[in-house]
C-alpha cells in the first residue's frame, strides 16, 4: 500500500504580515480545502474578520466595520455581549456537555420561560421542543404536523425561506435550493405574499380590498379548487409554513388587517398555522414574537438565531398542547444529539432574563421609527431607492433603477461588495459596512442592526449608506 504524506499548511505567522497579506494567505489556503457549497462565496472577496463588539466587526487591520445584519438578526443583543458571555463561561466550567437524553435544570427553566411568553402572547398553554438549527426545528414543526394531521401536502409562501434542509426546502419557494436534488414529491403549494410595493395582483393597497385574502379563500370555495373536499370539510394540506415578516424574501411587512384574515380561513379549514420566527422573533419587531404585532395565535411556533445571540446553534418550537402533548408526541418522536445541550440552554436563558429584565418593547420600536427616518431621507436623496419599510428594527431598503421602480440588483451587489472593502472615509477614518441583500430580485437591503444600538451609530449608518449608494450607483 502506498501512503500519502500530509504537509500542514498552517499555522501561518502573522506578525510579519500586513492585514491585507495575512488574509490573502489564509485565502489561498482555504480556496483548497473549504467547500464552497456555503454562502461564503457570494462576495467577490471573501472577508475574514477577528474580533468584534457591540455593532461592530473588526478585521485584521482592526478596521471597524458597522454591522447592519447583525449575522441575519442572530445578535440581537450586540457582539461579545459581556453577560450572555459570562453564562457561556459559567456553563462551561459547571455542566459543559450532557448527552441530550438526561435533563438539567437549564433545559427547563428556558423551556418555562419560553412557555410562560407564549402563554402570554398568544393565550395558549404549550410546551417547548429543542434543536439545534432553524431547518432542524423547521423539520420538528413537519414532523408534527403530519402526526397530527396525517397530511403531507403544506402551504408557504412564495418568497419564503425556511430553510435548505430537504423538508424545509420543500416548503421554501426557491426552486434553485431543490432543482440539484432531483424530484421533491411533498413540495408545498406557494401563495402570494401580500408585497405592496410590487403587489403579484397589480393592485393599490389602498383601494384593493384585501384582493389576495379573497384568492386565497377562492381556493376553498368549491371542491374544483383541487383543495378543499365540501362533503368531508377537509382540506388537502396540514399546515401553513408563514414568516409574519418575510426574511430572505427582503423583509416585505404586511397590511395589519392581513394575518388575522389567513388565521380565520386556515382555522375554518382545519389547516395548522405555523409561526417561522427564526429571523423575526427576540424583539427584532418590538414584540418578543412577530406574530404579536398582527394579533394572531399560531398552532406551532418555530425559533432560533438569536435565543442564543448568536453563541450557540440552538433552536426549538413551540406547539399547543393538544398537539404535542406526551400522549401525542412520545418520547423519540424526533431526535438531535445536540439538542437542547448545556451551552444552549444556558446562553438562552441568560438571553430570555435580558429581555424580561429590558424594556425592548419600547426601545426598539423607538429606534425603528428613528432608524426609518433616516432611510425616508436617503429615499428623498436617491432616487434608486424604491421602497423603504420597516416594523422595529426590522427595516428594508429597495434598490431600483433610476425610475423607482425597476429593480437593480447590480446596484445592491455593487453596494454589499463595496461595504466589504473597509475602505469607506468617516471624517478621515477608514470603515466598513456589513449589509445583507435579499429579496424577489436580490435588490433588497436588508437591514437588522442591534437592537442596542445607538443614536450615533444610527447616524453613522446614515453617513456610511449615503456615501456607499453615492458611489455605487455612478458605476
Amino acid at each position: 500500500m502506498s501512503s500519502t504524506s500530509y504537509t500542514p499548511t498552517l499555522p501561518l505567522s502573522e506578525g510579519s504580515m500586513t492585514g491585507e497579506q495575512f488574509e490573502d494567505a489564509l485565502l489561498a489556503i482555504e480556496k483548497d480545502v473549504c467547500s464552497h457549497g456555503d454562502t461564503v462565496h457570494y462576495a467577490e472577496r471573501p472577508k475574514f474578520f477577528e474580533n468584534c463588539e457591540g455593532s461592530y466587526l473588526y478585521d485584521y487591520n482592526e478596521t471597524p466595520y458597522l454591522d447592519l445584519q447583525m449575522w441575519y438578526s442572530a445578535v440581537n443583543l450586540g457582539y461579545a455581549n459581556q453577560r450572555v458571555n459570562n453564562a457561556l463561561k459559567q456553563q462551561i466550567d459547571k455542566l459543559p456537555q450532557l448527552a441530550c437524553q438526561y435533563l438539567h435544570k437549564e433545559k427547563v427553566e428556558l423551556a418555562s420561560m419560553i412557555v410562560d411568553s407564549a402563554k402570554s402572547a398568544f393565550g395558549e398553554k404549550g410546551r417547548v421542543h429543542f434543536n439545534v438549527g432553524g431547518s432542524q426545528a423547521v423539520e420538528d414543526a413537519l414532523k408534527l404536523v403530519r402526526k397530527h394531521t396525517r397530511k403531507q401536502h403544506m402551504l408557504a409562501y412564495e418568497g419564503g425561506y425556511h430553510g435548505r434542509t430537504l423538508g424545509a426546502s420543500a416548503i421554501t419557494s426557491s426552486y434553485r435550493y431543490r432543482e440539484p436534488f432531483g424530484e421533491f414529491g411533498d413540495r408545498a403549494e406557494f401563495v402570494p405574499f401580500p408585497y405592496c410595493f410590487r403587489c403579484p395582483y397589480d393592485k393599490k393597497p389602498d383601494s384593493c380590498g384585501m384582493h389576495c385574502v379573497k384568492q386565497f379563500e377562492r381556493k376553498f370555495e368549491h371542491e374544483y379548487t383541487g383543495t378543499w373536499n365540501p362533503k368531508t370539510g377537509k382540506a388537502e394540506f396540514g399546515a401553513f409554513f408563514v414568516e409574519s415578516i418575510q426574511g430572505t424574501g427582503g423583509y416585505v411587512i404586511p397590511p395589519k388587517e392581513y394575518f388575522p384574515e389567513i388565521a380565520r380561513i386556515c382555522k375554518e379549514r382545519g389547516i395548522l398555522l405555523v409561526d417561522d420566527e427564526i429571523q423575526m422573533g427576540f424583539f427584532r419587531t418590538g414584540k418578543l414574537w412577530a406574530m404579536e404585532n398582527f394579533g394572531v395565535k399560531p398552532d406551532i411556533m418555530v425559533f432560533g438565531k438569536a435565543l442564543t445571540n448568536g453563541l450557540n446553534p440552538l433552536s426549538g418550537l413551540w406547539a399547543k398542547e393538544e398537539l404535542i402533548s406526551p400522549d401525542k408526541f412520545g418520547p423519540g418522536s424526533t431526535h438531535s444529539t445536540f439538542s437542547s445541550n448545556s451551552l444552549g440552554t444556558a446562553t438562552g436563558l441568560e438571553v430570555m432574563k435580558i429581555f424580561k429584565e429590558g424594556n425592548y418593547e419600547e426601545t426598539v420600536p423607538e429606534k425603528g421609527a428613528y432608524f426609518l427616518n433616516i432611510l425616508k431621507s436617503l429615499q428623498k436623496k436617491h432616487k434608486e431607492i424604491g421602497d423603504v419599510d420597516g416594523l422595529g428594527l426590522a427595516l428594508r431598503m429597495e434598490m431600483c433603477e433610476a425610475d423607482g421602480y425597476t429593480p437593480s440588483r447590480a446596484l445592491a451587489d455593487r453596494m454589499f461588495q463595496r461595504g466589504l472593502e473597509g475602505n469607506l472615509n468617516v471624517n478621515g477614518k477608514k470603515m466598513g459596512l456589513v449589509l445583507d441583500i435579499g429579496g424577489y430580485y436580490k435588490n433588497v437591503v436588508t437591514l437588522a442592526p442591534s437592537l442596542e444600538i445607538t443614536v450615533e451609530e444610527m447616524d453613522l449608518a446614515h453617513d456610511l449608506l449615503d456615501q456607499l449608494i453615492t458611489e455605487c450607483k455612478q458605476n
